[in-house]
């Protein structure tokens, strides 16, 4: 993430300069201090190469604090391996903490070979055994250490490095040739400034680091995606600084959606990238298809580390890093930028999310800036956890907040939290805001304003219903501008939130009526009840603060908002009384709907969802009529949406319903009382109807002209008694759900649902399934447990899709030898029922993972052996493998 300083206390922290030294030398004093180590370091120096060599003598049983640190914060460690180099327990001791280094931290590690050989090392021999052995009695209580130890010794004696093992072999030839090699990192590795306060950097770079998998061969393109002010280039630079001396060449472009603008913008790109890799300055580039040309052909076999940083159009990949071909084996290209869709548009699969800053790393940056430490200064706590709670986790929010409140005393502090907003913030974030084409950036704005922490698919039946496209939801998870969390639901971070309602208050800042939508409290409140309304409002969320505060509404209130589209309740009473609703007004979302009565003049034209689960509504259409249903809605031909989830008191559904031909959703979930249900139906876009729970309705469809969008069919626990033919008109099905209903058997017709993926009949009256059962060749999931059935057809064998087969609990006394013909099959559950012998054939199951015949076989069937994929065997209430 962001994130900003040189390297702190905190094990979130992560350097500024990602390296305090160069090198750390790790050497067996007695043995080369006042020679060879004595001497290479002095070389390195005098070379402007920044070295740590120990000059103490080191006395005591622990190795240093400081000489930890000294090797976390060193580029490079040069190992000189001696010959009494293992018999020094702090010498050891670095070598592990060394190699713990090298992995996490991706640290070079090189030996030198001092008048030893690598394999005595690496096999424990000569003078390491005896040091060895002296170890293991010495610490004889902790073999696990010694261990270590050994394991340190064989993994760095298999590095490459540089022997010096022969007497002839010239001491200074060696230091000058590891002096070259070294001084040749260094100046190739101009590092990049990461941050102030580098807070979080670290776990995210080793995230990348396993994305990117640098020492493979291959090549690979890594997106990194988020939010703006998220600390995407500021984790690039770190990533980029960590690893560029692995590669031939490296270069970071910044800010390419900026630098490609203007009629050379490409042309600069591609010279800039060219000369940084090949370290040339008299390089020409004549266009664009030229410079193309160029990187192909002159990076092809360079291996190549390249940082686009914030793209934000295809072309400016298609100019820079058209494809992996361009470059050398090895090579890695990473990518930052808002839209994840650019990356996967461009083949890019490897993509990281940049999350926000945990708690306790949102402390510490905000502390850092606001108040120079890692702490909050005593009378400042409550203040401090505020301001991270409006940011939560954005890191540049947490860097412009606690600079600009550092030095203020509580008053101050006070003032700016309780109105503050940064132009500098809401500038960066509606970047991705401005770029979104019209119908998305109302959804943006839908969101912002209404929908924060909604479920997705009740907000996508919402924004359908106004205009918008489901699409437009994936665009804006793309573009990181939302997300989804926990039980599907969209979240949007706060400065975003606030980002959207911005822009609709500046619509009109002194006028709430002017603006397209309304959701504060107090400016519903001001609107409805003094009916200053315009045709500019397309929204209105009404959600009270205070039960007190009760809306007056008069026949004019809504007479003027003649583009209303929607009308959203969540909290609030109202009193008097309106006469008509706009006809623009498309959806009404008001869940326990208080009245009994919703009168016909009231049903708008346009209107396409109605969603008041759990209402008390008794009359949908007639207001003077005191039945408990829903009226005729023939006037409103648009409805897309009909949710009356839970509405105990509803008796009857007008036979309208059934030829709302816009029709997608009809849910009467728990409708306990419902008897009358439209037994004509022509539902052309109908993919979802619910009627689980309505346990009084017995009269159902009888006549369907149309149903071949029907996806979802659930009539569980429902008083339905039969399931006519016309099931077979629904082509489309996918999931027909039966489970404890009263429908005794499947018509005949059953066997048209190509398309049914699963099929629940537990606890049904079912004694047989129909022979054209077969037909279903989609069919993923059958489970007809608990039911009287005694015997499945021939043709279940024909179920080549199906993978999961549930009979048990049921009357079931063999089991079809066809049965062998499901090779899809993964789950089998033939427990507690009358099978005493499992057929032969199941042995041709060989994607069986799971076979429950407990409380059923009495002995164990020895062709289960030929099940390759089994790892669960139910037999007589044992597991067996």
């Amino acid at each position: 993430m962001v994130i900003i300083q040189e390297a702190s206390s905190s094990s979130s922290s992560y350097s500024t300069h990602p390296w305090k030294y160069h090198v750390f030398l790790s050497f067996r004093g007695e043995d080369t201090r006042n020679n060879f180590t004595g001497h290479l370091c002095s070389a390195l120096r005098q070379n402007g190469i920044t070295t740590f060599m120990d000059d103490q003598l080191r006395r005591g049983e622990e190795i240093s604090t400081a000489l930890l640190q000294a090797i976390e914060q060193s580029k490079i460690s040069i190992i000189v391996f001696s010959i009494n180099y293992a018999s020094s327990k702090w010498c050891l001791d670095e070598l592990v903490k060394i190699l713990e280094c090298k992995k996490s931290n991706q640290q070079e590690v090189r030996p030198v070979f001092y008048k030893v050989n690598p394999s005595d090392i690496r096999n424990h021999r000569g003078s390491f055994a005896e040091a060895l052995a002296n170890h293991e009695c010495r610490f004889k209580d902790n073999p696990d250490k010694v261990q270590k130890w050994k394991d340190a010794l064989s993994e760095a004696a298999h590095l490459s490095g540089w022997p010096l093992m022969d007497e002839n072999c010239s001491e200074s030839s060696v230091i000058h040739e590891i002096v070259k090699e070294i001084s040749e990192q260094v100046i190739n590795s101009t590092y990049m400034y990461v941050a102030k306060y580098p807070v979080g950097i670290k776990p995210r770079v080793q995230e990348i680091h396993k994305l990117l998998g640098v020492e493979g061969r291959d090549i690979h393109m890594v997106g990194i995606w988020g939010a703006g002010g998220m600390g995407k280039t500021t984790i690039a630079r770190a990533v980029y600084n960590s690893i560029a001396h692995k590669f031939d060449g490296s270069c970071f472009l910044e800010n390419v959606r900026e630098n490609s603008m203007g009629a050379k913008g490409f042309v600069k790109l591609q010279k800039k990238l060219l000369c940084e890799i090949l370290k040339g300055t008299n390089l020409k580039v004549a266009n664009e298809a030229r410079g193309i040309t160029m990187i192909k052909e002159m990076l092809q076999y360079k291996s190549v580390l390249l940082v686009l940083d914030d793209v934000n159009d295809i072309d400016q990949l298609n100019n820079l890093a058209g494809e992996c071909s361009w470059f050398g084996m090895g090579s890695r290209i990473i990518i930052t930028t808002r839209d994840k869709q650019l990356l996967t548009g461009h083949n890019v699969n490897l993509i990281y999310k940049v999350q926000e800053l945990a708690h306790h790393e949102a402390l510490e940056l905000f502390s850092r800036n606001a108040f120079k430490g890692n702490r909050p200064l005593d009378g400042f706590a409550e203040l401090t956890q505020r301001a991270i709670r409006y940011a939560q986790g954005l890191p540049l929010a947490l860097t412009v907040l606690g600079s600009s409140l550092c030095g203020g005393n509580v008053e101050k502090w006070e003032a700016a939290l309780d109105g503050f907003k940064s132009s500098k913030i809401q500038d960066v974030l509606k970047i991705s805001y401005s770029g979104l084409d019209q119908r998305v950036k109302e959804a943006f704005l839908d969101i912002a304003c209404f929908f924060k922490g909604e479920n997705r698919e009740h907000v996508i039946k919402i924004i359908e219903a106004c205009g918008s496209k489901k699409h437009d939801i994936d665009v804006l998870i793309d573009k990181a501008l939302i997300s989804i969390r926990d039980m599907d639901c969209i979240w949007m971070h706060d400065l975003l939130e606030e980002l959207g309602r911005e822009i609709v208050r500046e619509e009109s800042p002194n006028d709430p009526g002017k603006r397209s939508r309304l959701w504060f409290h107090k400016d519903v409140y001001h609107v409805l009840t003094e009916n200053t309304g315009t045709a500019n409002v397309i929204g209105i969320k009404v959600e009270l603060t205070k039960d007190s505060d009760v809306i007056c509404l008069s026949g004019t209130t809504f007479s003027n908002m003649r583009n209303l589209r929607l009308f959203i309740h969540r909290a609030g009473c109202y009193s008097g009384a309106i006469d008509s609703l706009p006809n623009s007004l498309r959806v009404v979302d008001w869940p326990k709907y208080p009245l009994q009565f919703w009168p016909s003049n009231l049903i708008p034209r346009e209107l396409a969802l109605i969603n008041m689960p759990r209402s008390r509504i008794k009359v949908m259409g007639d207001r003077y009529k005191y039945l408990k249903k829903v009226s005729d809605l023939s006037g409103s031909p648009n409805l897309q949406c009909l949710d009356l989830d839970y509405c105990r008191s509803l008796v009857e559904v007008h036979p309208s319903v059934g030829f709302l031909d816009k029709l997608e959703y009809l849910s009467l979930f728990n409708c306990s009382r419902l008897e009358t249900f439209p037994t004509e139906v022509s539902w052309k876009s109908t993919r979802t109807l619910r009627l689980f729970g309505c346990e009084r309705l017995e009269n159902f469809i009888k006549i369907v002209h149309k149903m071949e969008s029907i996806k979802t069919l659930d009539l569980r626990e429902s008083g339905i008694k039969e399931l006519q033919s016309w099931i077979g008109c629904c082509i489309s099905l996918e999931v027909l759900n039966l489970h404890e209903s009263s429908i005794k058997q499947l018509p005949l017709t059953i066997g048209n649902l190509t398309s049914l993926r699963e099929l629940y009949l537990c606890r049904t009256p079912f004694k047989e399934l129909p022979s054209s059962i077969g037909y279903c060749t989609s069919l993923k999931i059958l489970d007809a447990s608990k039911t009287p059935i005694e015997e499945l057809p021939l043709s279940i064998g024909d179920l080549t899709s199906l993978e999961r087969l549930n009979v048990s609990k049921t009357s079931i006394r063999e089991l079809p030898s066809s049965i062998g013909n499901l090779t899809s099959l993964r789950i089998l559950d033939a427990s507690k029922t009358s099978i005493r012998e499992l057929p032969s054939s199941i042995g041709n199951l060989t994607s069986l993972v799971e076979l429950d015949a407990s409380k059923t076989c009495s002995k164990y069937a020895p062709f289960t052996q030929n099940l390759v994929s089994l790892y669960r065997l139910m037999t007589v209430q044992t597991i067996i493998g």
